[in-house]
């Protein structure tokens, strides 16, 4: 059951986005009718076919971009540019080739106040909370290391890190694994599962994996082809803490079957019903 405006960490209701003005004018929306409320703390994944605005999604969601209708709130208020609160991970880590790892991950300390202020004078306590994040990771030993010395599951590592460096209220993936081979990414739900279990941020995962989803949200929401719309919101109830079993049983198989024929349906151009 989803919760209501007033109750709601995000909220969007009746957000429609043309990329430009010349769009607009011609009613050529990228995202459209976006209805959606998720709660404080909730993990929700959106999956959909490529082009189908789940990038979007994540813009307007941070203020990066405004909605040409419609309105967006965050913790009640609304988005009218972009948001302190979040952190950002992307497919690509991103991370700055001249800086140390312990370095990449202090980066938004500063630059994003009250941080940035006080960085120097806070400097040993801002690189103690790093490293126990980045031990947290299993990247212990590896402060000092450049972004060429680390793996790619390494450096993703690190970049999640970064992004919850400054304890955001919400952590926005864009991505974050679809580059990594089969047990790298398992072993980063993991931790990622972990980390989000012990301090409750909201997320917002935008993933082309629905394993990944299924495994990490308590709820999944399908996109349907540009212009993009919700055309499923799909709660997984499948019993937390879950462990990387739990992608074997035939209750977590049921629920992956019937995303993927959503999926499928949207590629056919015959929508199922929720």
């Amino acid at each position: 059951m989803s919760s209501s405006p007033q109750d709601s960490f995000v909220s969007f209701q009746d957000v429609w986005l043309a990329y430009n003005e010349e769009l607009l004018a011609q009613q050529q929306f990228a995202v459209e009718a976006i209805n959606l409320e998720v709660k404080s703390g909730e993990f929700i994944a959106l999956v959909g076919p490529s082009g189908c605005g789940k990038s979007t999604f994540m813009k307007l969601t941070t203020g990066l971009r405004r909605p040409s209708k419609g309105v967006i709130k965050v913790e009640g208020k609304e988005v009218t540019g972009p948001l302190k609160i979040s952190g950002m991970a992307f497919q690509a880590p991103s991370l700055l080739p001249w800086r140390t790892t312990l370095d990449n991950v202090l980066l938004p300390l500063e630059i994003v106040e009250p941080y940035r202020e006080q960085f120097k004078e806070k400097k040993a306590e801002y690189e103690h909370r790093a490293c126990e994040l980045l031990k947290r990771v299993g990247l212990a030993g590896y402060e000092r290391k450049y972004p060429w010395q680390l793996s790619g599951g390494m450096q993703q590592r690190a970049s999640i890190c970064r992004a919850l460096i400054h304890e955001p209220k919400m952590l926005l993936l864009d991505e974050p694994f679809g580059a990594l081979d089969a047990f790298t990414r398992e072993e980063l739900w993991c931790i990622l599962r972990d980390l989000w279990t012990e301090q409750r941020f909201n997320v917002i995962l935008v993933t082309h994996d629905l394993r990944e989803s299924v495994f990490l949200a308590d709820t999944v929401y399908v996109m349907s082809k540009s212009p993009g719309r919700f055309i499923v919101r799909r709660e997984i109830e499948l019993p937390r803490p879950r462990d990387l079993e739990l992608t074997y049983t035939p209750e977590f198989a049921d629920i992956v079957h019937e995303l993927r024929g959503h999926i499928g349906a949207i590629r056919s151009n015959t929508p199922l019903t929720t």
